[in-house]
This record gives structure tokens, sequence and C-alpha cells, in this order.
């Protein structure tokens, strides 16, 4: 294999796969023209088209399927999913026992996936401004580029180092800002401070560029996304003012949902609240694989296999919309395990993909205030985000510690199987949290479960099965095993990382 073949590559493989798509009737599917494509700025959206879907909906297997294999990871690994591992997709990720392994399957698919988009939206950005077409359409396209090219920075900076706060010197991945071919020399890795500069300079830019422009749909990236994600940003560095800012411009437009609409899947990029993410149509319907391991409910999904942890169930209220979709499950090889019922198929088996939500952006407010020392402010965002929920509000300590454990505990609560959790636990240097369902005497603890056919009995409720790292260590803060690993191939082929 060539140097930085996973850089390399995805230019070409995605202009085959858009080129059909777009106005280029002269070139063959499979042969599309670089220079064709990059004639004009209308042509040029096409390679972000591609990227796109690329990102998303292409895989290497049932369980690594486009950007959510990324989110399905960080969740198994996690507290709060109890995974099922005797079931096909996550039983080793929830282990700790494959994004460790740089030999295996999913670190490289990952790797290839975010270096491919960055690889490709540097071709856009290299040569959009050599493009035919009013300024206006450039800019969105660059803007765009830009804005997904820091989403991928972004992923890199969150799963594959330490927190910030740990060490912001800490050496990370690589950054390339210049398209690749297969001769170029691999670089050597950036710091996480160098990586996050280039992601507030990308989508700070991104954020001018992307002024004028009004999507059709939440699959676009326009201000709000780019508002949302320097949020993310903001509070992953430390930036709290900056970070409550982007928080409120993000979520301009996108009210909390009313409580019962909690109750509908999660499942329709049509929600209000969403901001961003991926339609699915019964022609492409890729993404839609990965509720087969969150939805534990329809009859349809296959691995329904990310179950929650007991524990988890005991941190809402009574009345609390989100605790009316637990429920102890009855299925025959499945009792007692606890089912949360967030996430369920539409008919035919297709589901939207949520990437950022309003609810997220008033957990970032409210965060970032409590941080910056704006107690009062941070305890009145959290409570309208909690009475949307009908939630009890909060209405303990106003100490700085308290409020924002208070925030992170509705994180967690809020943002169930949407892919935060491991990154939260890194960026927070936190911890891993699994305990066995037993009572003070070591003993399971009984529930109530309705069998099929309508026999009420009680069996012993079932949480983690996997408590401790492989190495049979305690979990613990900033271990390793949170870590996501450079593949082995692109080590051997690259001698500077």
């Amino acid at each position: 294999m060539k140097k930085l073949k996973y850089l390399s590559f995805a230019l070409i493989t995605v202009l085959s796969l858009i080129s059909c798509e777009s106005d280029l009737e002269t070139a063959p599917t499979n042969q599309a023209n670089e220079e064709e494509v990059f004639k004009t700025a209308e042509s040029a959206e096409t390679v972000i088209n591609g990227t796109w879907a690329n990102f998303n909906d292409e895989g290497t297997n049932y369980a690594n399927i486009g950007y959510s294999t990324v989110l399905r990871t960080s969740d198994a690994m996690g507290s709060d999913v109890a995974v099922l591992t005797n079931k096909y997709g996550f039983g080793p990720t929830y282990a700790f026992t494959e994004m460790v392994n740089s030999t295996v399957g999913r670190p490289s698919f990952i790797w290839n996936m975010l270096y491919s988009t960055i690889n490709n939206m540097n071709n856009v950005i290299a040569r959009i401004d050599g493009t035919g077409g009013s300024q206006e359409k450039k800019n969105q396209v660059k803007g765009q580029a830009k804005a997904l090219r820091a989403f991928c920075y972004l992923n890199l900076a969150s799963f594959y180092q330490f927190s910030y706060f740990k060490d912001k010197s800490a050496l990370t991945a690589p950054v390339y800002t210049e398209p690749t071919t297969t001769s170029t020399v691999g670089k050597k890795r950036a710091s996480l401070e160098e990586i996050y500069t280039l992601i507030k300079s990308d989508l700070t830019d991104a954020d001018n560029l992307l002024k004028s422009y009004t999507r059709n749909n939440k699959d676009k990236i326009d201000r709000s996304v780019v508002n949302g994600l320097l949020a993310r940003t903001y509070l992953n560095i430390g930036d709290w003012s900056k970070a409550a800012a982007a928080a409120k411009i993000a979520r301009e437009g996108f009210p909390l949902m009313a409580p019962e609409k909690y109750k509908e899947g999660f499942n329709d990029i049509n929600n209000a609240e969403w901001i961003w993410g991926h339609g699915q149509t019964q022609e492409q319907s890729g993404a839609s694989y990965a509720f087969h391991f969150l939805d534990v409910s329809s009859s349809g999904s296959y691995y329904y296999n990310f179950m929650a942890d007991p524990y988890f169930k005991d941190l809402f209220d009574a009345n609390d919309i989100r605790s009316q979709l637990f429920s102890w499950d009855g299925q025959k090889g499945r009792e007692g395990l606890l089912r949360y019922a967030k996430f369920k198929f539409k008919p035919a088996l297709i589901a939207d993909i949520v990437y950022m939500r309003a609810a997220e952006m008033y957990l970032i407010e409210a965060e970032a205030e409590a941080k910056n020392g704006n107690i009062s402010k941070a305890v009145a965002v959290l409570n309208q985000l909690k009475s949307a929920r009908n939630a009890n509000i909060y209405t303990g300590s106003l100490s700085q510690n308290e409020v924002v454990a208070a925030v992170l505990i509705e994180r967690r609560k809020e943002l169930f199987g949407e892919g935060f959790s491991l990154s939260d636990i890194i960026r927070t240097q936190g911890t891993v949290v699994r305990k066995p369902f037993v009572d003070a005497d070591g003993k399971p603890i009984k529930v109530q479960i309705t069998t099929p056919e309508g026999t009420v009995k009680t069996v012993d409720g079932k949480g983690h099965s996997v408590l401790d790292f492989p190495d049979k260590t305690a979990f613990t803060p900033n271990s390793n095993y949170y870590l996501f690993s450079i593949p082995q191939r692109e080590s051997e082929n690259n001698p500077n990382l």
C-alpha cells in the first residue's frame, strides 16, 4: 500500500459516485473528469454532496456504516448503555477490547472515513475560488467544505487524545489542509492546540461565508450548524463565554419539542428541535441500519442490543416524560433487561439520524455559564430544558461544582444514544461507571416483567456485563482504553507519526 492511501483515494471514489447525479454527462459515471467537476461552483458542490452520502451511508459491514459508527462506539464505551455482548455489532467495543486494537476493522474504518472526508474537503477548498459561478455560490460551497473539515478534525480531537484541559500540547493526529496524493509525505501528529486552532479558524470562516445562505433541508450545513459546532469546540477548550454565545445562536429557530413528541422515536429530521441530521428514504437508507442497535422495542429490529443500565433509570423523576420510555423486557432470552424506547424505526425500517439538537445547545449554554461563574443564569437555562421534559426543576445548591454536576447528569439523560457518552468522559476527565445490578448482599435485584403471552412474573434484573477494563483493573479517568487507536497500517505507511 502506498503512503496515505487513506487520504488520497477518496476524491476519485466520490467523484465517480456523484457524477451521475450532476450535469456532467460527458464522462462515464466511473470516469468523472476532475477538471469538469471543478469547472463551476455548482458542479464542485457535487463533491460535497457525494462526500456527505459516503460519510453517512457507506461502510465495511452492518455495524460500520458511516458516521453513525462513531456515535454508536462512543455510547457503547460509556456508562449508561448496557450492550448485549452476545449480539452482533458492539460487544468488543463495549468491553474496551476493540478501539485500543490498531489492527482490527472499526478503528481503521473510522480513521479512513474521517481522513477521506478531510481530503475531499481540502480539494474543494483549494479549487473553489477558481471555478465559474457567482461569489455567493462559491462562498456557500467553501463554507460548507470548511465546516465539514472542521467537524472531522473535531472528532479526531475528541476521540484520539485526552482532554484539552489535561494537556493541550498532547500529540493527537496529523493535520492536512491541502489535497494529498499517493506521493504525499505523511505528516507528524499535531497537538490538540494546533488542531483546535484549525477547527476554530475553519468554523469562523464558515460562519462568515454562509451568512447569506438558506438551506433547503437539515442535511445541509448552515450557520446554525456551524455555531453548534463552534459551541462544542469552545466547550471542549474552556472558552466559556464564546461557547454560551454560539450555543444560543445555534438554537435560534429550533424550539424544544413538546413533551409527547419525545415518545415518537427520534427518527424524523423534521422534528422542530433537530438542527442537523441525515434524512433517510426507502431508496437511500444505509444509515438507518444504526437503528437496529438503538431500537430495542420494535419487532423488526434485528439486534436491539443497546439496553439501558438499570441505574440510569434512577436518574429520572417519575413525572419526567423520558421516564415513560423505560420497561423491563419480557421477551424470552431477554427477560429482566431494561429497554429504553427512545429510538424507534419508522414503518419499513428506516429512520433519520440526528447529529445536533437544540437541547444539546441548552446544555452547552448551561454548562458554560456555570463554569464562567454565572450560576443563576446556568440554572435558568438548565430548568428551561427540564421543564420542557416535565422534569422537576433544579432547586439544589448554587455552588459551581454542584450545578455543573447537575448539567452533566442532564446531558446523560437527554443525549442518551446520540453519541456523546465517551467524548464527555474524555472531555471532563471523568470515568466510566458500571455497577452490577445487585442488592447490598450481592444478590440480583428482582424486577417484574410481562411476557408476550401476558403473564406477569418476577425475574432477576440485568444490567452491565462488563464491569472493568480487559486487564481487570477498575475504570479510571484518562485511561488509554478510552482513546481510539491509529490503525497499524497508517503507522507503517507514515513513519512520521
